[in-house]
């Protein structure tokens, strides 16, 4: 792979987990006036488990931080298929979303429950409702796009 179509597909990772996490951090403290540190201490409880929300900030950058690996991975997986499958960068919009609706099944039905995270998860209607717009609009589809961006320079 190309430098430059390595950058666009880092890239549109990077941007779909800011999206992502920006919506988690705004959604959570304004209905619950939960702070930034504990939406990423509980994503690095997937990792260490409920003692991530002791850890204190080193926790939390953790968690930020495979946040992002995951994103990242994310685009990485849809740009590699979509070498495969050229339909899907020449179409990034019904693709990119059904590619973020597919995401929030993966991660919430696979991942999660096997992860070490506390099990129960977020069941507000409102967050279910707003995570699969959100896996569609704001990861899927920039991912996608990114991907048509890279496929091109890929060559």
């Amino acid at each position: 792979m190309r430098t430059r179509a390595l950058r666009f597909v880092v890239a549109g990772g990077l941007l779909a987990g800011a999206l992502d996490i920006t919506y988690a951090c705004l959604f959570w403290a304004i209905k619950a006036g939960v702070p930034a540190q504990r939406i990423f201490q509980s994503v690095a409880a997937g990792l260490l488990g409920k003692g991530s929300f002791t850890g204190g900030w080193p926790t939390a950058i953790l968690g930020l931080a495979l946040h992002f690996f995951i994103a990242t991975t994310m685009s990485v997986t849809y740009f590699l298929v979509a070498r495969r499958v050229p339909t899907l960068g020449v179409r990034p919009v019904p693709f990119g979303a059904a590619y973020g609706l597919l995401l929030y099944v993966i991660m919430n039905y696979v991942v999660v429950p096997l992860s070490n995270a506390p099990h129960g998860g977020a069941k507000d209607p409102l967050w279910v409702g707003l995570s699969i717009v959100v896996h569609m609009v704001l990861i899927g589809i920039p991912i996608a796009v990114f991907t048509r961006r890279a496929l091109r320079d890929a060559g």
